[in-house]
């Protein structure tokens, strides 16, 4: 087997054996991060918050894709049984994380984004930080989709049993 920490194939095995449990917490965590990353944008229509600057029409499969892949990566810290091998904690986790994140920048509104005010200005802000937000989307999205890939394919790899 390739020393490469990721595997197409078996990424693709990983999900094939997934019990229902996984697949509802796939699910929950799915829903779970489309409401915690798209009602704060209001990307997700809610009373509590409200943005500038109308929601792009990309807005919504970039939500959609990140709450998917955010969905899957979270599965993959499912216990499962006894039998099979648990991933390696450093496979993925942080670019999973970090993908979360920039998935929340890129489909903010982005006046409203009080970082981005400070250094850019409100100019600065839709002259400069909009036009990027559809790039932050694209780079959240194969930070997870990496993180899920590396995170599956360690699922079905052959784990490395320490000598006693």
């Amino acid at each position: 087997m390739s020393s490469s920490p990721r595997s197409w194939r078996r990424a693709g095995t990983a999900l094939r054996g997934w019990r229902s449990r996984q697949w509802t917490v796939a699910g929950a965590g799915a829903l779970a991060t489309a409401v915690l990353v798209g009602a704060p944008t209001d990307v997700v229509p809610n009373p509590l918050f409200g943005r500038s600057v109308p929601v792009q029409w990309w807005n919504y499969p970039a939500l959609a894709v990140t709450a998917v892949l955010a969905g899957i990566v979270l599965t993959t810290y499912v216990r499962r049984p006894s039998s099979a091998p648990e991933p390696h904690a450093a496979d993925g986790g942080r670019l999973g994380a970090i993908g979360g994140v920039l998935s929340f920048f890129a489909v903010g509104c982005p006046v409203c984004n009080k970082l981005v005010l400070v250094l850019l200005g409100a100019s600065g802000a839709l002259s400069y930080w909009a036009p990027l937000q559809p790039l932050l989307a694209v780079l959240s999205a194969g930070l997870l989709a990496e993180a899920a890939l590396r995170r599956l394919s360690s699922e079905t790899a052959c784990p490395v049993r320490p000598s006693a």
